[in-house]
């Protein structure tokens, strides 16, 4: 692309490939070629930027509520689910030509059991019970933040979940994949100790704290399991 652009450009400027012959100007074949370009380049970046928020997903909590802030690189780049009923019916509709099982109340459910797992094995500082929930990616960061802690040698607890609601925010199909936001809303006792004396050294074991969180499940389109690939907290 850069080559053909800067070819145009050096044209309308006079410098033909014939150094010294006559400058042309650009012509419409040359303005609908680069306006093509233009369109499929901003296309690209679009989608690509998408499947990135998708794809890189990051485990936070707040280091306020239980002293943890673990995160992957890719943190700044997602964006908070929109809370508009049209584009999550619609996209609940596309979900559902490609799956006629699918069943809000049952996928919020199984939301629910996928983050009591998680979140447990989180405190265990075990992943292996629940790698196939989660997206490859999602176990890379959630295992790295959990070497970071061990290297520092204390634990993170999280005790007493509620979960008070689970709600779908937003529903969309990409590249042969279907995509749920969910966003829970909880509270929990969220606390971390030294694994050496085993004392609290921030959150505490008696207050719990209320927090918000985005979800985001994705599967192959069509009837397959689900695996989280994204959270996101409320700040």
């Amino acid at each position: 692309m850069g080559g053909i652009l800067g070819g145009m450009l050096f044209r309308s400027l006079g410098f033909g490939s014939d150094f010294g012959g006559d400058a042309g100007g650009i012509g419409l074949f040359e303005i609908l070629l680069f306006a093509a370009l233009l369109y499929f380049a901003y296309a690209w970046f679009v989608k690509r930027r998408r499947q990135q928020v998708a794809a890189e997903g990051y485990y936070q909590r707040s280091s306020e509520a239980g002293g943890t802030n673990y995160q992957s690189p890719s943190t700044s780049s997602y964006v908070q689910p929109r809370e508009e009923t049209g584009d999550l019916d619609r996209g609940v509709g596309f979900i559902r030509q490609m799956d006629g099982s699918f069943d809000e109340k049952k996928f919020k459910d199984d939301c629910m059991d996928h983050f009591f797992k998680i979140q447990g094995a989180w405190a265990n500082r075990d992943l292996s019970g629940v790698k196939k929930l989660l997206t490859d990616e999602m176990v890379k960061v959630i295992d790295d933040d959990l070497y970071r802690l061990k290297l520092d040698k204390k634990i993170n607890k999280l005790d007493n979940i509620a979960v008070r609601s689970v709600d779908l925010v937003e529903a969309w199909q990409e590249s042969g994949a279907d995509f749920v936001t969910v966003k829970f809303y909880a509270n929990l006792l969220d606390y971390t100790v030294d694994e050496s004396t085993g004392q609290v050294v921030s959150g505490s074991k008696t207050e719990p704290v209320k927090f918000e969180e985005y979800w985001t499940f994705t599967r192959p389109v069509g009837n397959h399991p689900w695996r989280l690939s994204a959270i996101q907290q409320v700040e």
